[in-house]
């Protein structure tokens, strides 16, 4: 376990694994350094890349501040790129890919980037969430509520069937660990507010992403999260897109990244 301190005194704690140029890995709501699929993919990517995991403020062993602002998380990830030698590549899963495209467009030192099915909604045929979603997920964190803020953000937000949190629900360590991250849940929420309408994304708001950016979604996946992909990649003025079958939210991709990032 390694620390960092980002720029507001926050401690964020890391992992790092292998040999070979800096690679950060980014995880979704949900995630943490420790999570199995994040240390399993690490594993994979760590003949050939120097691959670091870190627990996003809040979550894990890192440190959080009394308020919370999408910011600070940019910060975050400017320390751990400092700590990996000032550049790094950049894989970042749902909301940690639209934090890693957020920190790439406020100056982050991002060589390259890979978005992996950033939860953008863009079309109203899709599901959208409430429009107060995000305001209701911090009221329910505020009234002390995780298991309810567990259910509304996986149905009202990610269109989730409610028997899915119920099932989970009966899983002593599934729930167990999803409860112990559910109060950084308003913070996934504040990165998409804005991205889940159902309206197109705007096209220039990336503009000065210009590092080569890979964008990946799977062919299995829910068809709002490849619509949302689809649509992403057509805003970026350096992205390719990515669409095969086994590369959905919970699936391993480490031979695109590999690929993507070893490419000259």
């Amino acid at each position: 376990m390694n620390t960092v301190i980002s720029k507001d005194g926050t401690k964020i704690v890391y992992d790092k694994v292998g040999n070979g140029p800096s690679l950060i890995l980014i995880g979704g709501a949900f995630s943490y350094r420790k999570f199995p699929g994040m240390v399993k993919l690490a594993k994979l990517l760590s003949d050939q890349f120097t691959v670091y995991t870190y627990d996003r403020r809040g979550r894990g062993d890192s440190g959080d501040s009394e308020e919370y602002e999408p910011a600070r998380e940019y910060e975050d990830l400017d320390a751990i790129i400092s700590k990996a030698g000032g550049t790094a590549f950049v894989w970042g899963l749902s909301s940690g890919a639209v934090l890693a495209l957020q920190a790439a467009a406020h100056g982050a030192s991002i060589t390259k980037l890979a978005l992996h099915e950033p939860p953008f909604i863009v079309n109203d045929t899709d599901h959208v969430p409430p429009s107060d979603f995000s305001k209701k997920v911090s009221e329910l964190i505020a009234d002390d509520r995780s298991a309810d803020t567990i259910k509304f953000f996986m149905t009202k937000g990610m269109g989730a069937p409610s028997i899915i949190v119920t099932m989970m629900r009966m899983m002593p360590g599934v729930w167990s660990n999803l409860m112990a991250v559910a109060h950084t849940l308003p913070y996934d929420a504040a990165l998409l507010d804005g991205y889940m309408e159902g309206k197109s994304l705007p096209k220039d708001l990336w503009n000065n992403v210009t590092i080569p950016t890979l964008v990946l979604k799977g062919t299995e996946s829910p068809l709002v999260l490849r619509d949302g992909a689809d649509a992403l990649v057509k805003v970026l003025p350096n992205a390719e897109l990515i669409s095969k079958k086994g590369l959905g939210h919970t699936k391993q991709l480490s031979s695109e990244l590999v690929s993507f990032f070893s490419a000259v």
